[in-house]
């Protein structure tokens, strides 16, 4: 059992990330460059800005924070091109592979049968749970985009994400109506106490570019989930079979 999920798991997060990955490639990684140029230019001085609009601004993807930190170094980044492919590849690949993990975690102990609708299924509430509720307070963000501190809107995220997949497990697993009514608070409960957000909201990023982003991201996110359960709900069944005619 422990060998078939962890085979499953890699394998359909293997053809999954390879999928998204190919999407990202096409969709976000131009406007986080994109974004990256804005961000650089803004940081190089009063000049930048001009300098930026008359198509003179470079992209500079090893930021050099010697102004702001009072040093030399530069913070390493992965080159564009081949480099910083092969490294976003691998991100979604482990991100993917985390997901098949969960979701076969989550079927397996809640007894369900596992085929291709059952986790299509799971995998829609995994995206609402770790995705477009999260999403809703803390969007998806482009570099030189104004945030609040790492640590609350780790806080938030992680709350949100636990809240929401606890009311979703409640709201569809069980009919009676006080049920369904605690999973409806429990959901609303971390947006009514709102997600942390900058105290002065002021962006490198262009507003339109952000917003195309932020409806990208969770786009990717969706098809990561639902391609990953799709890979799941079809090699759980096939290696079934496989083991059961030994």
């Amino acid at each position: 059992m422990v060998t078939r999920v962890l085979a499953v798991s890699i394998l359909a997060g293997l053809l999954a990330g390879l999928v998204v990955a190919a999407l990202q490639h096409v969709t976000t990684t131009p406007l986080i460059l994109k974004a990256e140029t804005y961000e650089n230019a803004m940081s190089e001085g009063p000049g930048a800005p001009l300098a930026f609009a008359q198509g003179q601004a470079r992209l500079i993807l090893a930021h050099n924070h010697e102004a702001g930190a009072g040093h030399d170094e530069a913070e390493w980044k992965p080159e564009d091109g081949p480099q910083r492919l092969l490294f976003t590849s691998a991100a979604t690949i482990g991100t993917a592979i985390g997901f098949a993990a969960l979701l076969l975690a989550g079927m397996l102990a809640a007894g369900d049968t596992i085929d291709q609708r059952r986790a299509l299924i799971w995998g829609a509430c995994g995206f609402l749970a770790f995705g477009l509720a999260p999403g809703m307070g803390l969007a998806p963000e482009l570099p030189g985009a104004a945030s609040a501190a790492l640590q609350e809107r780790q806080l938030w995220w992680i709350g949100t994400a636990i809240a929401t997949a606890v009311g979703l497990f409640l709201f569809l697993r069980y009919e009676a109506p006080w049920l369904k009514l605690l999973a409806v608070v429990v959901i609303l409960l971390p947006h009514l106490v709102g997600a942390p957000h900058a105290p002065a909201p002021e962006s490198k990023v262009p507003a339109e570019l952000a917003a195309h982003f932020t409806s990208l991201s969770l786009g990717i996110q969706a098809a990561l989930w639902l391609v990953t359960a799709f890979a799941v709900g079809t090699l759980w069944p096939w290696l079934s079979r496989r083991a059961e005619a030994r």
